[in-house]
């Protein structure tokens, strides 16, 4: 089972203090996996609030994690039954539930605790995982959205939201997402291999809605922020491929010239596609600066491209 932290409870703090710290020392031990001494403080718990329904909850997910799920469910719907009012009992009982990988009750859980916590982002960030596993789309563009609104400061929330309208069918809302985080950027900040990569997406979903001028023009514009510059030799010189046919002679040029020769076998592949009517052999030749001799008798072999560097 993949450990995902339980939501914060409001429920320790109708404990006694020492023992609502208890509680809290139940969450630490089930994250550093120390599931003995979690079962020993939820013990110490029970013994004087048997029915505290979070700690039956937590004991039960603790259970979950030492493969004793009977028992698990046992006590997590115990602790369901005592506080059926608790978000944390209904997050943790989604947690059972995609431990099992039944995804869809873990999502009906999931929910049911932020109708009692809409606000709480640890919820929303295991249902949003839940809801693109799942393909629900329209979930998942929803739950980011909720997410970034309750943390716009956080970089994740607004990459998430992007790539959440980019996989709903929304590429153009995908890029509005990506141009107000980066305008959030200061021009005195560092660039990061995070803020290289985002550009390349951002030229990704361009040039995927067949706007290959824009493409090319805003793969222009980033080029000092990109950090792979192998990356951005191949896309150029895809790129130009399908601007126009005017600028095929200068994909020739610049592929020959300029991108390393791991990727000329994939480019050439495209370049065949394009130009010469479907003429492999005359293609060919015109990538190796070496054209056919019309006194020749032999026609020139076809451009072998080994499946696995297209593949790359």
């Amino acid at each position: 089972m993949v450990a995902a932290q339980p939501s914060a409870s409001d429920g320790s703090a109708r404990l006694p203090r020492k023992e609502a710290d208890l509680f809290k020392s139940i969450v630490k031990f089930y994250e550093t996996k120390q599931y003995k001494k979690g079962l020993k403080a939820a013990d110490g718990i029970l013994r004087k609030f048997p029915n505290h329904g979070e700690t039956l909850a937590m004991r039960g997910l603790v259970l979950n994690c030492l493969e004793r799920k009977g028992e698990a469910y046992d006590y997590v719907k115990r602790g369901l039954k005592a506080d059926m009012r608790s978000h944390v009992c209904w997050h943790v009982y989604g947690l059972l539930h995609r431990s099992d990988r039944r995804y869809g009750d873990a999502i009906k859980s999931y929910k049911h605790a932020l109708r009692i916590d809409e606000h709480n982002v640890q919820i929303l960030r295991d249902l949003s995982l839940l809801q693109v596993q799942m393909r629900d789309s329209q979930g998942f563009v929803q739950t980011r959205e909720k997410l970034l609104r309750l943390k716009s400061t956080n970089k994740q929330n607004w990459i998430s939201f992007a790539v959440a309208n980019h996989l709903a069918g929304s590429p153009a809302t995908a890029v509005k997402v990506i141009d107000a985080y980066t305008d959030t950027i200061r021009d005195d900040d560092d660039v990061t291999y995070e803020d290289s990569e985002l550009a390349l997406y951002r030229n990704t979903i361009l040039e995927e809605r067949g706007l290959y001028e824009e493409a090319l023009a805003d793969l222009a514009r980033c080029r000092a922020k990109v950090k792979d510059k192998t990356e951005w030799r191949k896309r150029r010189a895809t790129l130009l491929l399908f601007v126009s046919p005017e600028t095929k002679a200068e994909h020739h040029d610049y592929a020959t010239t300029v991108v390393p020769d791991a990727l000329r076998t994939t480019l050439a592949s495209l370049f065949l596609d394009t130009v010469n009517d479907g003429d492999d052999a005359a293609a060919a030749a015109a990538l190796a600066d070496d054209p056919p001799d019309d006194d020749d008798d032999e026609k020139a072999a076809p451009l072998s491209v080994d499946p696995a560097v297209l593949a790359w």
